[in-house]
């Protein structure tokens, strides 16, 4: 049985069939796409991301596990961003394919991963806030969506950073911004409209407790 955010869990991974095929899905993407990527150098850039996030979702298992629901919805973000970092964003055959298919002026991938940020990554940090933080049903929701708009900022602050450490070639790979003068709000905005989007599924799936009435 799927679990959700308002379900009990355990860490028995050994035991979890569901969460050991995620892990070997996602593990099997990631070697593919470390082979020969198209730009080594903002693949590693983008796969701290990666690096961060299993390894913190790995030493807090133990003690703070997720649920069924949240660990599929991480592993479809990691993977999107995983075939992102090996063709980089700018790139990628699937952006190529919509352009072509809707006439568009670019290479949209990045704006539909960092949509997809919004909607996939909500639920798990409400989940965390709701199951661990002690915060009710309305605080969760609105602490989450802070979270995740201010995250989507900081990240486009970081890939600044980046873009004036680095060498201007590997920057610009790694910028994706295509010539696009707004790529950094125009990312933000999609993220937080994808975290509203996230708000309104969340509802069905995590349910008010008798406390939350306070909040």
């Amino acid at each position: 049985m799927l679990t959700t955010a308002s379900d009990r869990v355990v860490h028995r991974f050994l035991s979890n069939r569901l969460l050991q095929g995620l892990a070997t899905l996602f593990a099997l993407v990631w070697l593919v796409a470390a082979i020969s990527p198209v730009n080594r150098f903002d693949w590693f850039l983008e796969n701290l991301l990666v690096f961060v996030t299993v390894g913190l979702l790995s030493y807090f298992y133990r003690t703070r596990p997720l649920s069924d629901l949240s660990y599929i919805l991480i592993t479809i973000f990691l993977m999107l961003h995983t075939v992102g970092s090996h063709y980089t964003y700018s790139e990628v055959p699937l952006g190529f394919w919509l352009q072509d298919s809707f006439s568009l002026d670019r290479n949209h991938f990045d704006r539909i991963v960092h949509f997809c940020f919004g909607v996939l990554i909500f639920y798990p940090a409400r989940e965390i806030l709701f199951r661990y933080m002690g915060a009710g049903f309305r605080l969760s929701g609105f602490v989450a969506f802070a979270v995740i708009a201010t995250s989507s900022t900081i990240f486009e602050i970081i890939e600044w950073i980046v873009a004036i450490v680095v060498s201007p070639e590997a920057a610009m790979a790694y910028l994706g911004t295509q010539g696009d003068i707004f790529d950094a709000q125009k990312d933000s905005a999609l993220a937080i409209f994808g975290t509203v989007f996230g708000l309104l599924l969340t509802r069905r799936f995590i349910k008010p407790r008798q406390t939350d009435s306070a909040d």
